[in-house]
């Protein structure tokens, strides 16, 4: 979902990513901990504690945050709903779901496991606390302060009912199991959200204005990151209300170019990607038209150019298990979200094995603007 990120692994399944913009908000929450919090709170620390505890709270934090996205992925899974990854990042965490929930009880529940998971944390991280003896070192005190304070301060601000934060979809949810329209619950959702982005920024400037220099550029980043996101959101649920109800074989190219698997790299450099200005083409069987892979100008200049001649395109096609196919019968919507999890431009579109078209953004670009002169 976001570009330059670290991949730390999977569990259950889903991939784990920390985007490098993370670090800004570890070293300000460390920097803030170390200078502001603990020596207030703490004072018997010495300052080069106040930067190690600052730190490790920092990374418990980031674990919170971690468990805190894993309980929205966990929940959507348990709802058949598939989740791909969870980046970390600077406002927080995102969990790429692949698709909208089913119903509002499932965008319900997918929406409030979050903060209900900061909130059990932040509250057993502070009972901890409150059950130390006075005899307990100062780090420990303060890391589980920290914590209690940070999770519980997190859960309530995302159960704030401006969307994108998990609050707006708890609202949106509510609207949805209301209204019954998935897209009008989207829509006022979305409003809510631009109405609290907005207040973020203009809160942000007044902070700024009168001196909390610092808090108010980080309000106003907050700000135009939800308005953004909710314009983006509104934006998709416009889409999916033209895409609704249409089929892959409705908007594909039923006749697309596609290049035989005994065809030589020159043939297909000379004859497709010059003559036809294509950069990439599905490649097929020779006689029963069985769709084998894909080929592109990037795997042609893996070969010396001297060996085109002699080199087949099947020797260096990406093979058919490892492409997104869609069919002819697959709503659009799910080819769209194919497209752009993938990041790919076109898709083949086979049924029973055999190619028998190819869809790409720009035909999907061409039918929405087609239905939009059409609605006006």
């Amino acid at each position: 979902m976001l570009n330059h990120s670290l991949r730390l692994g999977r569990i259950h399944g889903i991939e784990i990513d920390v985007n490098w913009s993370w670090l800004i908000i570890f070293i300000l929450l460390t920097w803030s901990l170390a200078v502001f919090f603990f020596p207030q709170l703490f004072p018997s620390m010495s300052t080069t504690t106040d930067w190690v505890v600052g730190a490790i709270s920092s990374l418990l934090l980031f674990v919170s945050v971690l468990l805190h996205e894993l309980s929205h992925s966990l929940v959507a899974e348990s709802e058949g709903i598939p989740v791909h990854s969870i980046t970390l990042f600077v406002f927080g965490g995102v969990s790429d779901i692949e698709q909208e929930p089913h119903s509002p009880k499932d965008e319900f529940l997918m929406a409030a496991a979050g903060p209900a998971m900061s909130l059990v944390i932040g509250v057993i991280c502070y009972g901890i606390f409150l059950a130390l003896p006075s005899t307990a070192p100062s780090a420990i005190a303060a890391v589980l302060l920290a914590l209690g304070f940070y999770n519980i301060t997190l859960a309530i601000f995302n159960l704030i009912p401006g969307f994108p934060l998990d609050g707006g979809r708890v609202f949106r949810a509510i609207v949805w199991g209301i209204t019954g329209s998935f897209q009008k619950a989207t829509r006022i959702a979305t409003a809510v959200g631009q109405f609290f982005a907005y207040l973020f920024i203009f809160g942000g400037l007044f902070l700024a204005i009168t001196g909390a220099f610092l808090s108010g550029l980080w309000l106003v980043f907050i700000g135009r990151f939800l308005n953004n996101a909710a314009v983006g959101s509104r934006r998709q649920a416009e889409l999916e209300t033209y895409l609704k109800n249409v089929r892959v074989a409705s908007v594909m190219n039923p006749h697309p170019p596609e290049v035989p698997a005994q065809a030589s790299l020159e043939d297909f450099v000379e004859n497709y990607v010059l003559a036809r200005n294509l950069r990439a083409l599905p490649v097929v069987a020779d006689q029963t038209n069985c769709l084998v892979g894909l080929v592109t100008l990037g795997e042609a200049r893996t070969v010396p150019r001297e060996s085109w001649p002699v080199t087949p395109v099947s020797s260096v096609m990406l093979k058919v298990d490892q492409l997104t196919v869609a069919y002819p019968d697959e709503p659009l919507v799910q080819a769209l979200q194919d497209l752009t999890r993938d990041d790919l431009n076109q898709l083949p579109v086979v049924q029973n094995g055999q190619l028998v078209g190819m869809l790409s953004r720009s035909d999907i670009i061409r039918y929405l603007r087609v239905r939009r002169e059409l609605s006006n």
